[in-house]
């Protein structure tokens, strides 16, 4: 979506700024209270090779305890017994991308000749499955919605590959470049694929886990979500690109060129990273993950949608001044989970009664 940064940046971290980077987290671990999780995703982690990545595992494992999470995106297609064994070594879990059947996942996720990569993946998926660790290896998939997709087929796809737990995502856009799939801001057509997802869920019997269903719901029932993107939650986001930068959320470079940089330019080799976030310039930063519209801030639905991603708020003038491209999509998903607890005999949350309609939102 225009963002050109990645020019700037090496292909590969070296071994330099991987010893800044596991420094800089180990003296984040001791300088803070709370756990966090060091996420090793794309690119495509996997490129580094087994040699470089058991290199970069150990150093991080070597200064965060297992209390501190280590993970990894990958797509999947460079998983080999070799990188699974390095990666249960150092107690590394990983989630494999993959969109749906081989029709769904194809249609964006083609290789550099434009051919399929969907057995690529899905051998990679199979290499997890059959490891000895395999029950904390396959953390799970992550799947960016198709709305011109069956929900029900790629759900009982993704549960026929043994998928512990599913992530579903909205896809990169905004109000001044639509997502795929959507007619306009006011359309629902996302909305309308995850209420359809949300009966195939609750109507089976063993499910996986579906994080984005499961958070709506609890929050739905007054609870807590456990991503960004719903809810009021605060996160802490920081990305470490491979020249050892330290960047805002990445989802933000879909907003414009550039967005995902802060006006100082901070480093691992350089910077504590417990100094960078108690700075002002990064208090702004995590304060854009609250809405400013005045829409977002007067709607009943708030404490649910949380206002959305913020890069899903942009708009050229008005910058992320807006609700979400997914406002009318997270509504139309919110009332339909509200009237299947409300079917279920749950109580939902106060704040949300009034704005339960008394028919769906969609057929399902």
């Amino acid at each position: 979506m225009g963002d050109d940064g990645w020019r700037d940046m090496p292909a590969l971290i070296s071994r330099e700024t991987v010893g800044a980077l596991a420094e800089a987290l180990g003296e984040l671990a001791r300088d803070q209270a709370k756990p966090f999780a060091t996420v090793l995703h794309g690119g495509e982690p996997l490129m580094l090779g087994a040699r470089r990545l058991e290199f970069v595992l150990r150093s991080l494992r070597a200064k965060l305890s297992s209390g501190h999470a280590l993970c990894m995106q990958t797509n999947g297609m460079l998983l080999t017994s070799e990188t699974a064994d390095i990666c249960a070594r150092y107690d590394v879990s990983i989630s494999v991308s993959l969109d749906g059947p081989r029709a769904v996942n194809d249609r964006f996720r083609l290789g550099k000749q434009g051919e399929s990569t969907h057995e690529k993946v899905v051998a990679g998926i199979e290499v997890l499955r059959r490891h000895p660790r395999a029950a904390f290896l396959y953390s799970g998939l992550l799947s960016v919605i198709d709305p011109t997709s069956d929900p029900r087929a790629t759900y009982d796809y993704f549960k026929g590959l043994g998928a512990p737990s599913i992530d579903f995502l909205y896809r990169d856009g905004n109000h001044s470049s639509l997502p795929f799939g959507k007619e306009s801001p006011d359309s629902d057509e996302y909305g309308q694929w995850l209420s359809r997802l949300l009966e195939a869920y609750l109507g089976d019997p063993a499910p996986p886990r579906v994080r984005f269903l499961d958070d709506m719901i609890k929050l739905c029932l007054g609870g807590f979500g456990i991503k960004e993107g719903l809810g009021q939650t605060d996160f802490g986001i920081a990305i470490v690109e491979t020249d050892g930068t330290i960047c805002k959320n990445d989802t933000l470079k879909s907003s414009f060129d550039g967005a995902d940089r802060f006006t100082e330019h901070w480093s691992v080799r350089t910077h504590a990273l417990s100094a960078v976030f108690a700075t002002q310039e990064f208090a702004r930063y995590h304060a854009l993950q609250r809405p400013t519209s005045s829409t977002c801030r007067s709607c009943a639905y708030l404490p649910v949608c949380g206002g959305g991603m913020p890069l899903h708020r942009w708009k050229a003038g008005t910058e992320f001044d807006n609700p979400s491209v997914y406002c009318s999509d997270q509504k139309t998903l919110i009332s339909n989970v509200i009237l299947r607890l409300r079917k279920e005999g749950l109580k939902i949350d106060p704040r949300l009664a009034e704005r339960a309609t008394s028919s769906p939102a969609v057929s399902v």
